[in-house]
């Protein structure tokens, strides 16, 4: 690229020897900007549905005295959050548009490279899951982000330490933003071109608007991914203990699957309501995912992993499954990961069957309904048969179930085999052989055992009159 159209001259411009310094400093940044874009090389992004090219490139630029206008002189009751790079605040420009207003720190862990990348980012790449930049200021040292304003704040103030008298999110709610959060991530990775890794993926940087609307924030830390016949890239371990991948965080070495990795923990983090890193937990429980692990190998104690702010309303079923999904992407080898769109069809799924907490019963946090030993099996059966012989001797009859509630053609119907992860054997655990992707094989273990205990039951209620009637097993809700 020759040039970027969004380093441009501030939109105002001061006479006298004071504004001459200040638009030499700013051109001095769009030179160096503009030569280090030149040097990278940087990607051809596409804008969702459309042809993007740098012409189209549309943020603003700011003054200092504009965006402190905006934020009254960046004061505290404006702040709303703080960390690392700096402060952000909340603003209302001339036009009267509420901006979140982000001010770097100049001696912070964010620079001069990281605010060029991030101003990239933002300009050129665009989707519903990513959030909007409006503009930006580069007046003398000071460096600001200008980006939309979403009301409803981090995902992390909604999951954890929530106060008593709010509402905590609902499962709904809760797949529906880590769908649309691993749509950003999938945009991120399959529509760029090169694919960029987001390198710092947490529950942090996920901004909610209206309706729970999930939004990627915060790219200062992305590169671009691997091309051609290179498996990674390799730079320096940056990112936030808890969410890194482990090969990533030993050796340098950046894949798309790190992003997949950290991915997992958030959806960890929306299942459990626990944080990444906790050090106000007992002993073997500070670190989310090493807590999980062993959890993950036994469906029993699923149940117990759930958010007790849920109080027991979700679909077990849908626990299963994205728990399922979680322990795919948190896979130790990279390789066994699943791709991002592949995370995306099980989470698209499962954010549209919507659970109703009217219509069932709180689940037990406890323990799972477990599937009947053998020797309980045995005993049903015989009971189940001398009751099946005195409704015979009655002459009462039973009649078969419905063949579209068959599990058999229920597995037929695209949403139950996309859940059901394109059909094939069941794993015998959670972390076994795969067939397909590593999300398939993971959504067939959680659905196989459903599926079994449906197909007992179902036809544990049908009689020809043939063979002994068997009882139904325990079931789970949907």
């Amino acid at each position: 690229m020759g040039c970027f159209a969004c380093f441009g001259s501030s939109k105002k411009q001061a006479s006298g020897r004071k504004g001459l310094r200040r638009e030499d400093s700013a051109g001095s940044f769009n030179k160096t900007a503009s030569d280090k874009l030149k040097s990278k090389g940087f990607f051809d992004a596409k804008k969702e549905g459309s042809r993007g090219d740098e012409s189209k490139i549309a943020a603003q630029t700011f003054t200092f005295r504009e965006l402190a206008s905006a934020t009254k002189n960046f004061r505290p009751e404006c702040m709303l959050g703080e960390g690392g790079f700096g402060r952000v605040y909340k603003g209302r420009l001339d036009s009267g548009q509420v901006v979140a207003v982000k001010q770097l720190d100049r001696n912070g862990l964010q620079g001069n490279r990281e605010f060029l990348v991030e101003v990239l980012m933002l300009s050129l790449l665009h989707h519903p899951n990513l959030v909007n930049l409006i503009g930006y200021c580069a007046d003398g040292d000071q460096r600001l982000l200008v980006y939309e304003f979403m009301q409803l704040g981090s995902l992390e103030d909604h999951l954890h330490d929530v106060p008593a008298d709010k509402e905590p999110l609902g499962w709904n709610t809760r797949m529906k933003i880590a769908a649309g959060a691993a749509r950003g991530l999938e945009y991120l990775h399959d529509k760029a071109n090169p694919p960029v890794i987001y390198r710092d993926f947490k529950s942090s940087n996920i901004l909610l608007g209206e309706g729970h609307h999930p939004k990627l924030s915060d790219f200062g830390l992305a590169k671009l991914g691997p091309v051609g016949d290179k498996t990674h890239v390799s730079t320096r371990v940056m990112g936030t203990y808890g969410y890194c991948a482990p090969e990533y965080a030993m050796t340098g070495q950046l894949t798309l699957k790190s992003d997949v990795y950290s991915f997992g923990v958030v959806l960890l983090e929306l299942i459990t309501g626990r944080k990444a890193i906790d050090n106000a937990r007992p002993a073997g429980e500070h670190n989310l995912v090493a807590w999980a692990r062993p959890l993950f190998k036994d469906r029993r104690k699923f149940p117990s992993m759930a958010d007790p702010l849920l109080q027991g309303h979700y679909p077990m079923r849908g626990l299963y499954q994205a728990l399922a999904v979680a322990a795919m992407c948190l896979q130790e080898q990279a390789t066994t990961r699943p791709h991002i769109g592949d995370v995306v069809t099980a989470l698209n799924y499962l954010a549209s069957q919507t659970y109703d907490p009217g219509l069932y019963p709180a689940n037990n946090s406890r323990f799972a309904p477990s599937t009947p030993s053998r020797d309980r099996r045995e005993r049903e059966k015989k009971s189940s048969g001398t009751e099946e012989k005195r409704l015979r001797d009655r002459g009462a009859r039973s009649s078969l179930p419905s063949a579209q509630g068959t599990p058999e053609l229920r597995s037929k119907d695209p949403r139950f085999r996309a859940a059901n992860g394109g059909g094939g054997n069941s794993s015998d655990d959670l972390e076994g052989g795969h067939r397909d992707s590593p999300t398939h094989a993971a959504t067939r273990h959680a659905k196989a055992v459903a599926t079994r205990e449906q197909r007992d039951r179902a036809w544990g209620e049908s009689n020809n009159n043939s063979r002994d009637r068997k009882k139904g097993s325990f079931g789970y809700d949907g």
